[in-house]
């Protein structure tokens, strides 16, 4: 007799975001889930996955990553996507712009994003997608192409780079971005290109911001550096303060409510730039808008870390932070949690505060830091923790319902945690290319002992599948 199903999950206790936990088994057939059930068995199947004692997430959507930000991109995508299984990450939805970093030019995205596909294709392990800068006029106009023809739905704007000089990085914001104007002018521009496409379209089209305000940042940083009080994370904090987030996020709203642009505010550091978003968000009666936090910044604190290697923007903040921002996860006023995954290397951080690249890895503990932090600590539920880092982000970038939850006819997206399982964080466990992190030494209660990429286990037992099945989906 045939088998119904390529393969069954059984054994498990299944936890479906918007809905709960229930003790189920999964049917998959041709990468797809075709069955939640109570009765089915291995011979069900041509293969079978036993997940007794365990529980079974959908796989985490990491919408926030950088796929090579300072690293060839090809390169960069075999190693990190490798990170993001061990976090129980399925899919990432990447940043790129043009510029420095990344391929290092200009130029309009008819003939960049094909090149950047290209070099992926084939290198990833797990399904992505990319968000797009508008860094010139040009790439304004080409919103409406990329959104239909491309598959790319949502956009981003880098609020510091606005007149900045990047403190120690020797050049201007305009031989940075090799962009003409990136000013308030220019979001202004391309969040009416942002909701005039997102008006006639049915899905979610939607802007990202970084916010930090440039002109504050000038002033905070001379400061820091002349204050003999604070050194390492804590004045590069000192240097980028909360003041400088909650500013920007006033301006993003006021041009995003007459706009009416869908907007996204990322990584959001601090209990000022929570509150703020969220008055924001409620004071506007047009303004739709995620609020976005990272596993760092929920996690990590400049008081207790040594070193550089946490260095990164927005600034990682004070311990008082971290539990604002979990009280705001609670009450659900943060929509996503993400990772921001960049792999910099420990060389670049060096020993000197400004001129150290900003960004590290965390991939890798998405799901570990919200299962750890989120729901052992704090009491959060597992449903709670899935919402974050799957449905919310599938649902915010149009990758919903074939991904971020499990149902019949989804992805075969899957997770399989040990909730009970505790390891210590070092660079090995993560598995990136990075050589540090700074959660290095931090225990961590919750990991995925398999990691399912459209059926396909790609990470089981410790070990990780040779091959790259991961695909780009255009997300219009």
């Amino acid at each position: 007799m045939m088998a119904r199903f390529d393969l069954v999950v059984t054994g498990g206790t299944v936890v479906i975001p918007f809905v709960g936990e229930l003790r189920a088994d999964i049917g998959i057939r041709e990468g797809r889930i075709a069955a939640i059930s109570d009765s089915l068995g291995p011979g069900d199947a041509d293969e079978a996955i036993d997940a007794s004692g365990k529980v079974v997430l959908p796989g985490a959507v990491d919408s926030h990553y950088h796929l090579g930000i300072y690293r060839d991109i090809t390169t960069d995508t075999e190693s990190e996507t490798t990170s993001s299984l061990v976090g129980g990450v399925t899919s990432v939805i990447s940043y790129f712009r043009t510029g420095s970093h990344y391929l290092n030019r200009t130029g309009p995205y008819r003939e960049i994003f094909p090149e950047v596909l290209e070099r992926v294709d084939g290198h990833a392990k797990v399904d992505y997608a990319f968000h797009l800068a508008p860094m010139t006029a040009e790439h304004i106009t080409e919103i409406p192409w990329l959104v239909d023809e491309m598959g790319v739905s949502s956009f981003k704007y880098y609020m510091f780079y606005k007149g900045f000089d990047l403190a120690a990085a020797s050049r201007d914001a305009k031989s940075y971005t090799m962009s003409e104007e990136y000013d308030l002018g220019h979001l202004f521009e391309i969040m009416e290109a942002v909701a005039e496409v997102d008006a006639r379209h049915p899905g979610r089209i939607s802007l990202s911001l970084h916010c930090e305000q440039a002109e504050l940042l000038r002033v905070f940083i001379e400061r820091a550096k002349r204050d003999p009080s604070v050194s390492g994370l804590a004045e590069y904090s000192a240097g980028r303060p909360p003041l400088t987030e909650r500013l920007s996020i006033e301006e993003a709203g006021v041009l995003a409510d007459h706009t009416r642009a869908r907007v996204n505010f990322l990584h959001l550091s601090s209990a000022d730039a929570l509150r703020t978003a969220v008055e924001v968000s409620q004071r506007y009666p047009h303004l739709e808008a995620n609020l976005e936090v990272t596993v760092h910044h929920l996690a990590l604190n400049h008081e207790s870390l040594q070193g550089l290697g946490g260095k990164v923007n927005p600034p990682i903040r004070t311990a008082q932070d971290n539990e604002a921002l979990w009280e705001g996860v609670r009450l659900g006023q943060v929509g996503t949690v993400v990772s921001d995954h960049a792999c910099c290397m420990e060389d670049a951080k060096g020993d000197d505060l400004w001129p150290a690249l900003p960004g590290f890895g965390g991939t890798a503990l998405l799901y570990p830091v919200l299962i750890s932090e989120g729901h052992h600590r704090r009491g959060l539920t597992l449903e709670h923790m899935t919402r974050l880092a799957a449905a919310n982000p599938a649902r915010t970038f149009n990758l919903y319902p074939r991904k971020g939850t499990i149902a019949v006819g989804s992805d075969a997206d899957l997770t399989i945690v040990d909730p009970e399982w505790e390891q210590v964080v070092t660079p090995e466990l993560c598995r990136s290319a990075q050589d540090h992190t700074p959660f290095n030494g931090v225990p961590l209660k919750g990991w995925p002992v398999a990691t399912l990429v459209r059926s396909i286990p790609m990470l089981r037992d410790g070990e990780v599948g040779k091959d790259f099945p991961g695909r780009y989906v255009k997300r219009a």
